[in-house]
């Protein structure tokens, strides 16, 4: 199973690409070919931000680009440190990749306006090259409302800011020239942009990223983001895309574990789930807090950072990000919004502005925007989108079903199983100590089918971790994937140092997966812990001084063979609970103590509700159609604040948002 292939956005689309540059040619001589491993670092390896800056730009120097798409933006540190030779030839492909309107060519793209703005004249750039990305720039198509059948994806939410701000600042650029495609003046088409990325901005501010806490899109999202903040001459632009850049970096300082955002996600792939220390915001953070690896898999916001003239951390969000050892660090926060709530944030109609501020949410074929996907499909002519290939099929039937209501009621109707897409309203908890930390996705769309929703993950270091799925398929692009595809999701529920996580898979058909599995699974890699015993029907692990015990209510087998022998943990069964508590050493003592008392702890399931004495907060009552008590005591697993933990206290919506650790502070103002 290749861990390394690259997720589609939509369902079970046909476009699938190998996101990699074509006609590269050789290397120049004297240009590095063979990579030089970085080391993953849980301790700040250097302390100020210049000498962090100075390792990564060594780093890059020394080694070619990733196996991706992003191995460009390496060229961008070449070209920078004025370090002979550049790989122009792999710049040409760039632009052949983007003149292509190839899926992702939107992140090329940010690179190129980047190196437009900061180096087109720095000498060692041909003249050829100069005047071929200029005119790729003036061609591209910006917006699906610009003529061309192409298969790119525009509207997720990071592919959304990304196009908007390309288009931004190539108006900006080139303001009195033709942009042939649009055949729109350049002032036009930054006018046109402008209105989305406020729109964009103002919706993180106010609700967070529906794309939540994600270790690949946060990567993505940054890079236009800082082309805002070093190249817009608009200041209330350029200062409010500063103010999202410094939520993101909150968001990762306050859900990470020494450098890794190894927490839960709206959005991720296996690799990153699997190998936490080479996530694609791992460069990024060991640049920005000192703790990460300069990984090199597929990052490209380290380059931007490190080239922003405009931009610094502050330092409230990196003393956070190193505050680590704190006996106890709990973080619950909400994101994104509820559908029915879409008329409140400016979503209410039925026009294109709507349709795609609802696809940020993952709105395709929710009950409530299907029909806004219908507009979508006919105005773009999406029809011929390879994305949407699928509806292609039942397109007479799909328009003919909207004209008269039947989409919506059969949305309705396979609601669980069509909406799988969709990243609405959630609300996270973070439990975090010095030992292991534990993420969840508090009761998220329990029953529904998901995609590349990461619900839950404890974390013990940079490759001991564990979470569970129930698979959507045996292949890589979700939601038939077997590790970061979801077939049906759980209600997972966390309190501290436990997690409950329940599965019922609903007994309805399914038209997105290729098969309905009778099993789910936990990964927990044995060989990356110190010590794995199994006990009474537990499975005890001990990294350093973190453990953590596991426990399926039905009968599990470890997987015997294969690239998961000894990793796999799989229980049959369309129900199952799965409960697991975290421990460290200060608090038991040694392992053997937790392992006993785990072990002898009362533990009773009635179907699908669980009665737990946990060894360490109390009793435990929850279950599927049954809230969490802790102790009797009823705990809200929702509606949650904007931020509540100990450095931010922040209502969902609200105006302003305060953060303050020791005698740092930060007043963000929208």
């Amino acid at each position: 199973m290749n861990t390394m292939s690259r997720d589609k956005v939509f369902i079970a689309t046909t476009s699938v690409q190998d996101f990699k540059l074509s006609n590269v040619g050789k290397a120049p001589e004297g240009y590095p070919l063979y990579r030089v491993e970085d080391r993953y670092s849980k301790s700040v390896f250097a302390k100020p931000y210049e000498q962090r800056k100075a390792c990564f730009i060594s780093h890059v120097l020394k080694n070619p680009g990733a196996d991706s798409i992003k191995c460009f933006f390496y060229e961008l540190i070449r070209l920078q440190q004025y370090h002979q030779p550049i790989h122009e030839r792999l710049l040409f492909s760039t632009l052949d990749y983007i003149d292509q309107r190839r899926d992702c060519a939107d992140f090329l793209l940010t690179g190129v306006i980047r190196l437009y703005y900061q180096f087109f004249d720095n000498g060692l750039l041909s003249d050829e090259f100069r005047e071929k990305s200029k005119q790729t720039i003036l061609n591209f198509k910006y917006w699906p409302d610009e003529p061309g059948i192409d298969s790119m994806c525009y509207w997720t939410e990071n592919h959304h800011i990304i196009f908007s701000v390309n288009e931004f600042l190539a108006g900006q650029l080139f303001p009195d020239s033709i942009f042939k495609n649009s055949n729109k003046l350049g002032k036009d088409k930054k006018q046109e942009a402008k209105k989305r990325i406020e729109k964009w901005l103002e919706m993180r501010f106010f609700t967070g990223f529906s794309e939540w806490l994600s270790n690949v899109y946060y990567d993505e999202d940054f890079a236009p983001l800082l082309n805002l903040v070093d190249f817009s001459d608009d200041y209330e632009v350029s200062r409010r895309a500063q103010i999202i850049i410094d939520l993101m970096l909150y968001d990762m300082a306050i859900n990470s574990y020494y450098g890794m955002f190894s927490c839960t996600h709206g959005r991720t792939y296996t690799k990153e789930k699997i190998n936490p220390y080479v996530e694609s915001t791992s460069d990024t953070a060991k640049l920005l807090f000192g703790m990460g690896c300069f990984a090199n898999k597929d990052n490209m916001s380290a380059v931007m950072f490190t080239l922003s003239t405009g931009y610094r951390v502050p330092k409230v969000i990196i003393d956070i990000a190193h505050d680590n050892q704190k006996k106890e660090w709990i973080n619950k926060q909400r994101v994104s919004i509820n559908f029915k709530d879409a008329a409140k944030w400016g979503y209410g109609n039925k026009d294109l502005d709507s349709a795609m501020g609802l696809l940020l949410f993952g709105g395709y074929c929710h009950p409530r925007t299907f029909s806004h996907m219908v507009l979508l499909l006919d105005k773009f002519n999406w029809w011929k989108n390879k994305f949407f290939l699928e509806f292609v099929p039942f397109k007479k039937a799909i328009k003919f079903g909207d004209k008269i209501g039947l989409t919506t009621i059969i949305a309705w109707l396979l609601r669980k199983d069509m909406s799988r897409n969709v990243l609405s309203e959630n609300n996270i908890y973070t439990y975090r100590t010095p030992d292991y930390m534990l993420s969840t996705s508090q009761n998220y769309r329990k029953g529904y089918g998901g995609d590349q929703q990461h619900i839950w993950q404890a974390t013990l270091n940079d490759q001991a971790v564990c979470f569970t799925t129930h698979p959507g398929g045996y292949g890589m692009q979700a939601p038939n994937a077997y590790w970061h595809g979801n077939g049906f999701m759980p209600k997972a529920i966390q309190h501290k140092n436990v997690v409950v996580v329940i599965y019922n898979t609903p007994c309805i058909p399914t038209i997105l997966l290729q098969k309905k599995i009778k099993f789910t699974h936990a990964f927990f890699p044995s060989n990356r812990f110190d010590h794995v015993i199994e006990r009474n029907g537990w499975i005890f692990g001990k990294k350093d001084e973190g453990y953590i015990a596991l426990y399926s209510r039905n009968p599990y087998f470890w997987q015997q063979e294969g690239e998961y022998r000894g990793a796999e943990i799989i229980s049959h069964g369309y129900k199952n609970i799965w409960l697991v508590e975290m421990g460290r050493q200060q608090d038991y003592g040694c392992f053997n103590n937790f392992v006993y008392l785990i072990q002898q702890a009362t533990l009773i399931f009635r179907g699908l509700n669980i009665h737990y004495y946990s060894p360490s907060i109390g009793v435990i009552d929850t279950g599927w159609s049954r809230p969490l008590k802790v102790n009797r005591q009823v705990i809200s697993t929702s509606n949650y604040r904007r931020y509540d933990n100990e450095s931010s206290v922040t209502d969902f919506g609200a105006k302003e948002i305060y953060i303050k650790h020791n005698d740092e502070e930060l007043l963000l103002k929208y």
